[in-house]
């Protein structure tokens, strides 16, 4: 369950309104509750006052706003599309570079020593079915080692990595909620 350790402010328009509606829970909700929840898709009408509004239009914006994203209208045959493909590749480049690095050249072999952004942005790729893109463009030898690194972390067990000191306790909650 998350419980509410602190709502200060962390200046993010969204995680400010999540801490919002975390502190105003009667109950401590899951993990997947809040997943559910703040991305949209819950139908429960009893929790829909926690449900933050126009989520994926806001983040999207967001991005745009900072210069990663671009808006296009896309024609679909008979309806007309808004899309958000990325306009800086950069900053793409970027994240993926620092996730390949992350398992090839730094790898600690230990989530407890990893970066917690780093290893955050991992379970994210995973969940996003994206992380086998991000090791695509590296040769044979390094792809093996960059997945089979990847898929022993993300296979460790989220309560026993979640319960060890670190900080990273909603990642591995995270992981495991993805994991169902």
């Amino acid at each position: 369950q998350v419980l509410l350790k602190s709502d200060a402010p962390t200046g993010d328009v969204l995680l400010d309104e999540t801490l919002r509606h975390i502190k105003a829970t009667e109950t401590a909700e899951t993990v997947q509750t809040w997943i559910e929840l703040l991305t949209g898709e819950t139908w429960n009408p009893f929790k829909l006052q926690y449900q933050l509004r126009n989520v994926r239009e806001r983040l999207a914006k967001a991005l745009v706003e900072k210069g990663i994203l671009t808006t296009e209208k896309q024609n679909f045959l008979l309806f007309d599309m808004t899309t958000h493909p990325v306009s800086n590749a950069s900053e793409k480049q970027r994240l993926v570079k620092k996730l390949q690095e992350s398992v090839l050249e730094r790898w600690v072999n230990d989530p407890q020593r990893m970066e917690r952004r780093t290893l955050a942005l991992l379970v994210l790729a995973h969940a996003s079915d994206v992380l086998e893109n991000v090791f695509a463009s590296l040769a044979d030898d390094k792809y093996d080692v960059a997945m089979n690194r990847s898929k022993d972390l993300l296979d460790m067990d989220p309560e026993v990595e979640a319960a060890k000191a670190g900080g990273t306790e909603m990642i591995w909650a995270v992981l495991a909620a993805f994991n169902k």
